[in-house]
C-alpha cells in the first residue's frame, strides 16, 4: 500500500543549517543535511524507558540530553504532540539524576521541572518524561515510574572521539558542536598547542610529553655538545596559559686563553666558532735564526685548555765560535 508522506522545512538556530522534518507513519524525524547534532522520535510503538533507550542506541547515539532551555524550546517546537509525552535520557544512578548518553549529572541551567517535582510520588519514580505541546507547563519534566510506556527521544551525535584533537571536551549544540579545551590548547579543535621546541645549535633537547608533543605540561632539558657550555636556562616547561617557563639558553663554545705570538715569531690560526674557542687551531714559527722552543700546534681542547705550552722563540748559537747568531751578529 502506499504511504502518504508530508514534509516541511525550517532554519534551526542562528545557523542556518536546513533540516527537513518528516513526519509519516513510522514516526521518524529525518536528520539534518548537515553533519551535527540531530534529533529523532517516535511515537508509533510506546516503550518503557530501558526500550526507549534501547531503541536509541540501536539506531542512533542514545537517548536524548539536554544542556540548555534552548534545546528544550526548540525540541517543544518541533516535535508533535504526544498523548503519553515522551522519555528522555535522564534517570537516577546513585540517587542522582544524570544523563545516560553523556554521563553527566543534571544542571541548574538545563532542568525544567514542572511545579512540585521531581516528586517520587508512588515510590521508584527514577525516569524523566517531557510534556511536549501540553496546555499547561509545557515542555516541563516530570518524574515517573520507568515501566511507563511513552514516546521516544533520541539524539545523533556530531561529536566524535577525534573532534577536539584528544585535547578537550566536546560539547554538543544545536546543528553544530564546540570544544571546550584543556589548559595549554587552543582553537577551534584544541588543535592548537603551544608552539614546538628546537633544540638550539650545538645543543640537544631532551623532553617529555604526558599531553601530546611540545604542549601543556611537556617538559624539556638542553645538553650541549662535548666544548659547548649552556649559558642559560637548562630545563622549561610548557604552562596552562600555553607558554614556556623559561627561555631556554644557548650553547656557546668554550674558550681558550687568547694567545700571544712569541717574540721573534709568527702564527697562523683558524676559528670555527670564534677566536681562540673550542676548535680553534694555531700553528707557530720563528724568524730566520731563531729555533721554536715546544710544539708548533696548538689547538683549544673540549675543556677550554690549550693541548701544549706556548712556545717561545730562542736565538741560534754558532757551533764553530759559541756566538749568539741573532740579528746584527748573525752578519759577522
Amino acid at each position: 500500500p502506499s504511504t502518504t508522506v508530508s514534509c516541511q522545512t525550517m532554519y534551526i538556530d542562528q545557523t542556518n543549517s536546513l533540516i527537513t522534518c518528516v513526519w509519516c507513519d513510522t514516526g521518524m524525524v529525518a536528520k539534518t543535511k548537515v553533519e551535527a547534532w540531530t534529533y529523532h522520535y517516535n511515537i508509533s510503538l510506546s516503550r518503557d524507558w530501558n526500550s526507549a533507550r534501547q531503541f536509541c542506541c540501536q539506531h542512533y547515539t542514545d537517548m536524548v540530553a539536554i544542556q540548555n532551555q534552548k534545546e528544550i524550546a526548540h525540541l517543544n517546537e518541533i516535535l508533535p504532540r504526544n498523548p503519553k509525552y515522551y522519555w528522555i535520557g535522564i534517570r537516577k544512578v546513585g540517587n542522582v539524576w544524570t544523563w545516560v548518553g553523556t554521563n553527566k549529572t543534571l544542571t541548574k541551567e538545563s532542568e525544567n521541572w514542572a511545579a512540585g517535582e521531581p516528586n517520587n510520588k508512588g515510590s521508584q519514580e527514577d525516569c524523566v518524561e517531557i510534556y511536549i505541546k501540553r496546555e499547561t507547563e509545557t515542555a516541563k519534566w516530570n518524574d515517573e515510574k520507568c515501566t511507563k510506556e511513552k514516546g521516544t527521544i533520541c539524539y545523533n551525535a556530531s561529536c566524535s572521539p577525534h573532534a577536539c584533537s584528544g585535547y578537550g571536551e566536546c560539547v554538543e549544540t544545536i546543528g553544530n558542536y564546540s570544544c571546550s579545551c584543556q589548559p595549554g590548547f587552543q582553537g577551534p579543535h584544541c588543535e592548537e598547542g603551544q608552539e614546538m621546541l628546537t633544540a638550539p645549535p650545538h645543543g640537544n633537547l631532551s623532553c617529555s610529553h604526558p599531553y601530546g608533543n611540545f604542549s601543556f605540561n611537556s617538559s624539556c632539558d638542553i645538553r650541549c655538545e662535548e666544548g659547548y657550555f649552556l649559558n642559560g636556562t637548562a630545563s622549561t616547561r610548557c604552562g596552562s596559559l600555553g607558554t614556556w617557563t623559561e627561555t631556554p639558553g644557548m650553547c656557546q663554545a668554550r674558550q681558550c686563553r687568547p694567545l700571544e705570538v712569541p717574540s721573534h715569531g709568527h702564527m697562523t690560526c683558524s676559528h670555527p666558532h670564534s677566536h681562540f674557542s673550542f676548535g680553534s687551531r694555531c700553528e707557530l714559527g720563528c724568524e730566520e735564526g731563531f729555533l721554536l722552543r715546544g710544539s708548533h700546534l696548538l689547538q683549544c681542547t673540549t675543556s677550554g685548555l690549550w693541548s701544549n705550552v706556548t712556545p717561545s722563540c730562542q736565538g741560534q748559537f754558532s757551533t764553530h765560535r759559541g756566538l749568539l747568531l741573532s740579528g746584527a751578529a748573525s752578519g759577522q
